[in-house]
């Protein structure tokens, strides 16, 4: 997809991929502990007009580690990944936990964005309070064996599994109350969303965390569903990809048509 590059930030290093180029460019942002890679079928499909730059978090994938995996640190990423490549107005595509970093962007910086991409995340509803934190920490410990396993597939990051049940309580504490950043977004916002179930939470769980979504649309215009997909919430890149290419198509559509009638 281009050539790999490390970007300093803070006191570590991301790894990013870059296609160069003068089209569109669409900045490509990952569930919590994913790398990159899972992008590749999207990127693939939406061809090389547009310009696709992705990268690995803190930790993840071909990044360095850090002492900082807070949330507040991944927008200092993004950041950075923005200066790094001189894009002034992206696309943002984030999936899952990528999804609410693209919420938060949006909503504190609405002139430098053209549009979001929302698969399968920032949507107001998350464990929450002690009894959540505890299941999530209970999740994570019966999984310590596991992750290290997961991780050369891009599925854990390099880290301990009290630190991924950290960034997984920040995140259900952040997505909560989503709907703050989501009534403040101004530019054309398209969600693809899953049908079926998530690790650690059943199929009526994330149907509940997608109906919160609701009050959201009836809310805010420029936040639409552009296509609700079979598949579940960790396979929807691999299964649905083209649904996702579409709905990037649909915002730079809509950026374009709100760029007409403003200049109009």
């Amino acid at each position: 997809m281009g050539n790999m590059q490390m970007v300093p930030v803070d006191d570590t290093a991301l790894a990013m991929t870059d296609s160069g180029g003068s089209g569109q460019a669409i900045v490509y942002l990952n569930g919590a502990y994913a790398d990159q890679r899972p992008w590749r079928p999207v990127i693939e499909a939406l061809g090389n007009e547009y310009r696709h730059i992705a990268y690995d978090e803190r930790a993840r994938g071909k990044s360095k580690q850090s002492a900082d995996y807070s949330f507040e640190g991944t927008l200092r990423d993004l950041d950075a990944i923005l200066e790094a490549t001189g894009v002034e107005k992206p696309i943002l595509v984030g999936w899952s936990y990528g999804a609410t970093i693209a919420a938060h962007w949006a909503a504190r910086h609405p002139d430098r964005v053209l549009g979001v991409v929302m698969v399968d995340g920032a949507m107001p509803y998350g464990l929450t309070g002690e009894e959540g934190q505890e299941r999530i920490r209970k999740l994570f410990h019966k999984m310590r064996f596991i992750l290290p396993l997961a991780r050369p597939f891009g599925m854990a990051a390099r880290m301990s599994a009290a630190m991924h049940a950290e960034v997984n309580i920040e995140i259900n504490e952040i997505v909560d109350s989503v709907d703050v950043e989501l009534d403040q977004v101004t530019c054309p916002v398209r969600y693809v969303l899953a049908t079926g179930s998530n690790l650690g939470g059943g199929e009526e769980e994330m149907e509940a965390a997608r109906a919160s979504l609701d009050p959201v649309l009836e809310r805010n215009p420029n936040i639409q569903v552009s296509a609700k997909v079979p598949s579940n919430h960790s396979k929807i890149l691999k299964k649905d990809f083209k649904a996702v290419a579409q709905a990037v198509r649909e915002t730079i559509a809509a950026a374009r048509q709100d760029h007409k009638l403003h200049n109009n």
